[in-house]
């Protein structure tokens, strides 16, 4: 029987986002026109086109919320994790146009551009809600989906590509707000769940997530015969593609033990 999905908190996700923005609103503000010419992990774009890119995704809010929500089966978090699979080249065509329009010029116009698109997250966050909170929903790539589930998509987009950005500037990582990271650990924890179903893998993610996946034996009392540990951070990049399981495995980043521990042919989660 597969697991329930879990739920979110439609008021510690808002907050989690709205500070997990703030974050990230500090450092653009910060950048420099070097900065914005540096190569990232992501192809061919720069931090430039990773702006433009994150201005995107987190400005479609309003109109997802505020457009009309089509009928139909809502869409899941699960759903929408296996559909982004399928998104890359779109994302990359609409990106390169945007950074050549809206987030073109000197820094300081970026970062009005990037404020533009946070400010109006905060907008929508900040209204009084209409509607109990499991009923609020959104229009996404044509499909209804819970407000909150959306909410937690956007986090996801926050708190990876702020990883992404501290990378390209060479740092370490950035300051990531502690209910978001918890969020989106959660979320792709349950998305590798879903794509890998079966119980002959325990997954843990500490202090966030613990998953059963990977078809095989299921245990059911004592130690598990197959264990993959791994912390937060580590398992965001891994379940998006952005650390190899072989070299997170030789850095001691991911600790596997059993012969299904092996996750690669099921990674990534994200595309």
């Amino acid at each position: 029987m597969p697991a329930k999905p879990r739920t979110y908190q439609p008021q510690k996700v808002s907050a989690a986002l709205a500070a997990q923005n703030e974050e990230l609103r500090a450092v653009v503000h910060g950048l420099t026109e070097e900065d914005l010419d540096r190569p990232t992990r992501l192809g061919s774009w720069r931090v430039r086109e990773l702006l433009a890119h994150l201005g995107l995704a987190l400005g479609r809010l309003p109109g997802a919320v505020d457009g009309p929500v089509p009928d139909g089966p809502v869409l899941s978090l699960a759903g929408y994790a296996a559909l982004s699979r399928t998104m890359a080249e779109a994302v990359d065509t609409a990106v390169t146009e945007h950074a050549a329009t809206g987030f073109a010029g000197p820094p300081e116009k970026v970062a009005a551009a990037f404020d533009r698109a946070l400010d109006a997250v905060r907008a929508v966050l900040d209204r009084p809600a209409t509607a109990a909170p499991g009923q609020r929903t959104a229009q996404v790539v044509g499909r209804p989906m819970l407000l909150t589930d959306y909410l937690v998509t956007r986090l996801v987009e926050a708190v990876v590509h702020a990883d992404d950005l501290a990378e390209a500037l060479g740092r370490d990582a950035f300051p990531h707000d502690r209910q978001a990271v918890a969020a989106v650990t959660r979320m792709l924890a349950d998305a590798f769940a879903d794509r890998a179903p079966g119980g002959a893998v325990e997954l843990r993610i500490p202090p966030y997530a613990v998953v059963q996946a990977v078809e095989g034996p299921r245990h059911t009392r004592g130690t598990p015969p197959n264990v993959v540990e791994t912390d937060p951070l580590t398992w965001i990049r891994l379940a998006t593609g952005r650390t190899g399981w072989a070299a997170a495995v030789d850095a001691a980043v991911v600790s596997a033990s059993g012969e299904r521990s092996d996750l690669r042919a099921h990674l990534p989660v994200l595309g």
